[in-house]
């Protein structure tokens, strides 16, 4: 003879389904966050393309923006001509600039989090020219072979535990010295501080060295950041094509 569930099998099927139903959510947030990393990395090769687009039509890299603002900013008296940024190391993309601003984001570039995208752009003296990469013609001043024999632009490290401000440490650690512009997305804790001294914090700090390795937790913290560089032949090739240079 049928009969009805009594409350103990009703709450054993409930707990089932919510076992279950937990079972699925995460998988589907795991697919939910590796969508935003993709997006993140397409964003940043959009960036990256439109930067090398900037330099091709005028002559130099933008400067990166501060505060909230996506206009270039340059340092009191600088301009196009002179190259001097109010910050290199420690700015974010000037999308006004780039044509690429986010809704809501005052001209600068929103990442997938809604976190303005950073940007550094080095400020390396080369052959007597201040501000070779910022200044407008200022690569062709300094000269393609001034420059391939100038010892560092940005750093680039796999790992900052004994990186400082003037290099990676061991040269195990260098992915590279010759970056010319670094751009990171500090992923889904950009939102809040990293913790001090960590990777993360790293590449927050101005000092022109940056960190790029998986994600995880480690001796160097919880890292999620995204980073990504263009090194100066590609930049000395794309202003080649347009011919910028020599």
């Amino acid at each position: 003879m049928a009969r009805g569930f009594t409350l103990i099998e009703l709450l054993v099927a409930m707990l089932v389904l919510a076992i279950l139903a937990s079972g699925l959510a995460m998988p589907l947030a795991a697919q939910v966050a590796a969508r935003r990393y993709d997006e993140a990395r397409r964003q940043m090769d959009e960036v990256r393309d439109a930067l090398l687009g900037f330099a091709a039509a005028h002559g130099r890299l933008p400067c990166p923006a501060i505060g909230g603002s996506g206009d270039e900013a340059f340092a009191p008296g600088g301009d196009a001509t002179t190259g001097e940024c109010a910050r290199f190391n420690d700015g974010f993309v000037p999308g006004t600039a780039l044509g690429l601003g986010s809704a809501g984001g005052d001209g600068r570039v929103l990442d997938p989090w809604g976190v303005p995208l950073r940007y550094a752009v080095a400020a390396n003296p080369v052959n007597a020219v201040t501000r070779p990469f910022t200044r407008a013609n200022g690569l062709q001043a300094a000269t393609l072979g001034a420059l391939g024999n100038a010892s560092h632009f940005l750093f680039v490290c796999s790992s900052g535990a004994a990186a400082t401000g003037s290099g990676c440490g061991p040269a195990v650690a260098q992915l590279t010295r010759r970056a010319v512009f670094v751009l990171v997305c500090t992923g889904a804790d950009g939102s809040r501080a990293p913790a001090a001294a960590s990777d993360e914090a790293r590449n927050l700090d101005g000092n022109g060295v940056f960190v790029a390795r998986e994600p995880g937790v480690d001796a160097g913290g919880d890292f999620d950041d995204v980073v990504a560089w263009v090194s100066l032949p590609a930049l000395a090739h794309r202003m080649l094509a347009a011919g910028r240079l020599p």
